[in-house]
């Protein structure tokens, strides 16, 4: 993911994509200790993308972030997704 494509996304959406990005680092592990990565350089893409997107929303002056993040895990664990 681009830094571009990042600024085009409005803050709700940023949260959202931080979550999936997450989610999806938290797998590439999983693979990686049960040594079923194919390629290692998805650990480094997937965190400099979350990376990213923390940037996005520190520079839109976003505070409060992880509180957030629990909120929307909080609010899936609820409804069962």
């Amino acid at each position: 993911m681009k830094i571009e494509e990042v600024r085009h996304l409005r803050i709700e959406e940023l949260h959202v994509e931080l979550e999936r990005l997450r989610r999806h680092l938290f797998d590439l592990r999983a693979q990686a200790v049960t040594e079923k990565l194919e390629n290692p350089h998805q650990l480094k893409a997937a965190r400099k993308d979350i990376a990213r997107v923390l940037t996005v929303m520190h520079e839109r002056g976003e505070t409060n972030i992880e509180q957030h993040q629990h909120r929307l895990e909080a609010r899936a664990a609820r409804s069962g997704g």
